[in-house]
């Protein structure tokens, strides 16, 4: 027996380092998925009352103008941009000089003094400077007035229009009054194959220049001082508000961006999460230790941690909506269910504790989910049927919605100004809430942890398993209903889990089905045991079998785990002790194999368990007694739970003596109750009864 965990079991280290894993990789994953700028998390539109509180600057900031504002401002401003273009002057000697070579005989028809007059029309074109064709036409479309052609160290400022393209400038020579009169003639020549590209646009320097002009730009049309309030709750958004509020936030991711402060705020989440964690620890090792024994209950409850803060990162940093129309209360439902209340109730604290994290109005979120976490668990306390999630999802709305009311009643009082949207948020996540119905399938297959409804529906005696045994085998199945009220009565007196061991003690006998007539429960009084065919060895595979036989039929029927735990150590390590000592005594010189009248076990690991291999053996020998007096019931109890406790069979079970003290008090009780004697009614005689029918006493 274990009154606390104990550090010697073989499980121990191995769960609790699997339970410090899962404290260590939700850390990390939530400090991951938390925003690091709470401030940025309002929701605002112009024109509509600004719904928190007072919002006061907590550094001096600038009040940065509107993008598109800006935008327009440096478009205006761009009207002062000049590219830059460097110029060639090896362009216009190679040029000139190779038109000069080719025609040094002169152009047939034509004075030889008319080429020098065509070289200087070129000189005089190449000293305006030629642009290449695309690039003038794009300039020619845009706001550009002027260029700056560089030569040398020294930049001017020249007119677009006083440069020409490459195709204007070929239209500038043959425009020159004595070669436009030759014009016929010289288009034979093809002179614009001497007429090339001399300015080039240098693009660092453009773009530097380009960059310089925007950056003039101021974008700040102001300062808010440190101190200063912004806006007041319930006040209208005005597009000056709307600006400075943008400006405070832009300015908070900045501060927040800062490599320090972002490592300072990462650090403090992760360590205030990590510390609700250990508490949690904490409270499974001082009060639900059992929890520690099933890992996959404690990955189900972190994985639901981790799941709502995703969505609750989501739906803060990528919609407009308000973390109230998150169904944060099916955490409590579903602990609640595949657990108990306690466990539900500080579940939910450190999920809403954790979530606040990410929530500019923490108090009204953790005052209104508390009262939602608590109404849902105080709605569920005599869970026994699914349509009661129904009647919890109205009750956590009208609890959600009167907490805020009266949160908004303490701040201002009755105003002209509702939250409409928190109670329409409100109202949704009501309707959210009844998707704990079709999720509770999905969290019992996942965690292997079945919910009191489950174990409420599997109760039922009308269902098939229980129905065929109370057909097949009525014995047994009248034993395993004893059994179990009398499981039921002790788990609620020392704490245990009663509906639970309830229904495990319905299907712990299930596999005598196959071989009803062995188990004196179902022999008639006057009826020869089959046993007397058999051996002693062979009578004892067919009793310690029926355990073999409860898991197989308890596989067809897809009984959960839980259940098939129930059948397999309601007997633990036991022998079958009247045939063992019946063989032992038919053969005095042999050694006795004790496996072949030993059941397979393992013994009991669960209070429940426990509880369950003690009634059964307690019912069961309770039909051999001859009298059923007070002191034979006592006697019998004590016996025969001693020799189990002696014969260490609770040693892996967290049972303590005062819950087998109190269990031993119930059983008496109860067999008291159950076999008390009944009083033998007197009989009227023959005088009496004439006297009586004339009024004569």
């Amino acid at each position: 027996m274990k009154a606390n965990f104990d550090t010697r079991d073989e499980h121990f280290w191995r769960n609790m380092s699997t339970h410090i894993v899962l404290i260590i990789a939700t850390v990390a994953i939530i400090g991951f998925l938390l925003p690091k700028e709470k401030d940025a998390q309002y929701n605002y539109v112009v024109g509509k009352p600004w719904m928190y509180s007072s919002l006061i600057a907590k550094f001096d900031f600038p009040i940065y103008k509107d993008e598109s504002v800006i935008k327009q401002e440096q478009d205006s401003i761009m009207t002062m941009y000049e590219p830059y273009f460097d110029y060639d002057s090896t362009v216009a000697t190679n040029n000139i000089n190779k038109f000069m070579e080719n025609f040094s005989n002169g152009i047939e028809g034509l004075p030889k003094s008319f080429i020098y007059t065509i070289a200087e029309r070129l000189k005089y074109i190449y000293d305006q400077g030629i642009i290449d064709t695309h690039t003038y036409s794009q300039m020619s479309t845009d706001t550009t007035q002027n260029i700056i052609i560089i030569k040398g160290r020294q930049g001017i400022s020249m007119p677009l229009k006083s440069v020409n393209s490459v195709m204007s400038a070929y239209e500038l020579l043959l425009s020159h009054e004595a070669i436009n009169a030759q014009r016929p003639l010289l288009q034979k020549y093809n002179l614009s194959t001497y007429i090339k590209q001399n300015l080039f646009y240098d693009e660092e320097k453009s773009e530097d220049f380009m960059r310089e002009l925007k950056n003039s730009v101021p974008i700040a049309s102001g300062i808010v001082m440190s101190g200063q309030k912004i806006i007041d709750r319930g006040d209208i958004i005005t597009d000056q508000d709307y600006r400075i509020i943008e400006s405070y936030i832009k300015e908070m991711k900045k501060r927040t961006e800062d490599s320090s402060d972002y490592w300072y705020t990462t650090f403090g989440q992760m360590l205030f999460i990590f510390i609700l964690l250990v508490l949690f620890t904490f409270y499974l090792l001082l009060f639900r230790e059992e929890y520690i024994r099933t890992p996959r209950s404690i990955l189900t409850i972190y994985a639901l941690i981790i799941a709502f803060e995703v969505i609750v990162a989501l739906t803060i940093q990528h919609t407009s909506l308000t973390a109230f129309i998150i169904p944060f209360a099916i955490v409590p439902i579903f602990v609640r269910v595949f657990m108990d209340s306690r466990t539900a109730f500080i579940v939910h604290i450190i999920l809403i504790l954790i979530c606040s994290l990410a929530i500019r109005e923490q108090f009204e979120f953790i005052a209104v989910e508390t009262v939602a976490g608590l109404a849902a668990i105080y709605s569920l306390r005599d869970l026994s049927k699914r349509s009661q999630l129904f009647n919890t999802s109205i009750i956590v709305t009208v609890a959600s919605m009167a907490t805020y009311f009266a949160l908004e009643l303490m701040k201002g009082g009755v105003t002209s100004y509702h939250n409409t949207h928190v109670y329409v948020n409100l109202c949704i996540n009501g309707v959210l809430l009844l998707f704990a119905y079709p999720l509770m399938y999905v969290i019992e297959r996942l965690s292997g942890v079945t919910s009191n409804v489950t174990l409420i529906e599997l109760s039922n005696i009308n269902n098939a398993l229980l129905k065929r045994m109370s057909e097949i085998a009525a014995g047994t199945f009248q034993h395993s209903f004893q059994v179990s009220n009398l499981c039921a009565e002790v788990a609620n007196k020392i704490g245990a889990n009663g509906q639970l061991v309830r229904t495990g003690a319905l299907y712990h006998d299930i596999g005598k089905m196959s071989k009803p007539a062995y188990f004196t429960e179902n022999q008639g009084s006057d009826s020869q045991s089959p046993h007397s065919r058999l051996s002693e060895k062979e009578s004892a595979k067919i009793i310690i079998g029926h355990i073999e036989e409860g898991l197989r039929l308890a596989d067809k029927y897809n009984l959960p785990q839980v259940i098939k735990d129930f059948i397999r150590t309601h007997h633990g390590k036991s022998i079958a002790n009247y045939f063992y000592i019946t063989y032992k005594n038919n053969h005095p010189d042999e050694e006795v194999d004790i496996r072949d009248f030993q059941y397979a076990g393992p013994n009991p690991f669960t209070k429940e368990q426990a509880i369950l291999m003690m009634c059964d053996s307690v019912e069961a020998a309770s039909r051999s007694l001859k009298e059923y007096t007070e002191d034979n019931i006592r006697d019998l109890v004590e016996n025969i739970i001693n020799k189990q406790v002696e014969a260490g069979y609770f040693e892996d079970c967290p049972v303590t003596f005062r819950d087998i003290k109190t269990t031993k008090k119930v059983l008496v009780d109860k067999l008291l109750t159950l076999y008390h004697s009944r009083i033998s009614y007197p009989t009227l005689n023959k005088d009496a009864g004439e006297k009586s029918e004339t009024g004569k006493v």
